[in-house]
Order: structure tokens, then C-alpha cells, then sequence
């Protein structure tokens, strides 16, 4: 995989008309646009549609965390969409997510599209361990509950998930090399880490061991977006920019 199509830049912003600048400015240097809460609530279904038009694949990221029945009827939406991605909680349980594989691949079957890639979402970037202690009453080890829910997700038919660059090496050894793994948390160096709690540079996720990176502000409210994707795909590519 080239280094720009590992890139899925989080298109964090209010409206489709700064998504679609985005995507005309970035396409052809990044592999994929996320679509979170944020845009897709603001815009709803009609801005994925947009974005595919434009020529982006879009990793449609609303963390699907419901009964297996509404969950499943949000999958065959997604495979209608034709997302190249899209997640859900692992949390919701192995029922949830088996009923969610089987909608998407019946759906896109019905419909003659690709299945999406289904990814679970472990325990997110912004939750430290010692929260998931004592806020979430959890007592297992982070990575190890990362590691056992991945498992889960696997055994459930999904196509990987998303993890914090710090777990990635533990998944893989556990999952194999052709799971997918989802990292968010990436920031190049001199970025902040904003509200994330377990990060890493971008060179740093992929020799960990990451398939795909999510960058959301570092490029997003970047004075020059194109500049700071071209900088980052430098740096995945081991060369000065």
C-alpha cells in the first residue's frame, strides 16, 4: 500500500461545502475521507453521496452501538451508501456485530456493490487506563481488553478495527496480518495531542503495524491542508519535506 493510501483525513467540519474543498484540494493525495458525527449530522446521507462523486472512498464513522436488529438495519443503509467503511462498537456485543455482517453482505449482494469493511471500535483514543479503571469500573488491562475484544470482533466476520497506535502490535500478533487495524490518535511530530489521551507520530503507527491512519486537525485546520498531507506523506515515506 502506498503511504497517501493510508491516510483517511477526518473531514471535522459543519458544512459539505468546506468537505468538498477539502476533498477537491486532497483527492489524489489521501486514500480515504472519514465522515464523522459532526458533518454527517449536520448534512446527513446526501454529503456521503457528494464526497463519492467527487471521486473520495469515505470510511462513514457513527459508531453503531444498539440492539443487533438496529444495528443490522444501519448496515444494509451502509452498503446501500456504498461507504467503503463504516464501524461500530464492539461493545454491543458479538450478536450485534454478526447481524451487522450478515445485513451488509446480503444488502450489497441485493444491491450489487461491494460489502463495506466493518470495523469495531475497541476502547477509544481518548480514554486512558487509569479512566477505564475507575470511571468505567473496568478491571482488565487496557490492551488486554483491546486484544480480546479484536478477537471477538474477528470471530464475528468483521474486517478489523480501530485501536490506539499503542495496541496495534499486540492485535496483530493476535488478529494476523490481513486484519485490518484503524488508527486514530496519529499526530505528526510538533502536533498537540488535543483531547487524545494515547498517540503517535504517523511513521511511528504504520512500523507498529497500522493499516490505515485517521488525521483529522493536523491537516483539516492546517493553514495549507495539501501542504501538511504532502509533509505527512513524507514522513511515512522516511524522506525530508
Amino acid at each position: 500500500m502506498q503511504a497517501k493510501e493510508r491516510i483517511a483525513v477526518a473531514l471535522d467540519v459543519d458544512t459539505a461545502g468546506q468537505a468538498l474543498r477539502l476533498v477537491e484540494a486532497l483527492r489524489g493525495r489521501v486514500g480515504i475521507f472519514k465522515v464523522g458525527m459532526q458533518l454527517f449530522n449536520s448534512e446527513g446521507p446526501s454529503v456521503v453521496r457528494e464526497i463519492q462523486a467527487a471521486g473520495g472512498r469515505v470510511f462513514l464513522d457513527l459508531k453503531f452501538h444498539d440492539i443487533p436488529n438496529t444495528v443490522a438495519g444501519a448496515s444494509r443503509v451502509m452498503a446501500r451508501l456504498g461507504v467503503h467503511m463504516f464501524n461500530l462498537h464492539v461493545a454491543g456485543g458479538s450478536e450485534m456485530m454478526r447481524q451487522a455482517v450478515t445485513a451488509a453482505v446480503e444488502e450489497a449482494g441485493r444491491c450489487g456493490t461491494r460489502v463495506p469493511y466493518i470495523l469495531g471500535v475497541t476502547v477509544l483514543t481518548s480514554i486512558s487506563a487509569a479512566q477505564l479503571r475507575q470511571e468505567m469500573k473496568v478491571g482488565m488491562d487496557l490492551e488486554e481488553l483491546v486484544v480480546e475484544w479484536a478477537r471477538m470482533a474477528q470471530q464475528c466476520g468483521l474486517a478489523g478495527v480501530v485501536a490506539s497506535p499503542q495496541e496495534v502490535p499486540a492485535i496483530r500478533q493476535a488478529c494476523g496480518p490481513e486484519f485490518l487495524i484503524v488508527t486514530p490518535g496519529v499526530r505528526p511530530r510538533g502536533s498537540a495531542s488535543d483531547d487524545q489521551q494515547r498517540v503517535t507520530t504517523p511513521a511511528e503507527a504504520v512500523r507498529l503495524g497500522s493499516d490505515y491512519l485517521v488525521i483529522g486537525r493536523p491537516i483539516v485546520q492546517a493553514p495549507d491542508p495539501v501542504a501538511a498531507a504532502d509533509q505527512i506523506i513524507a514522513e511515512l515515506e522516511g524522506r525530508a519535506c
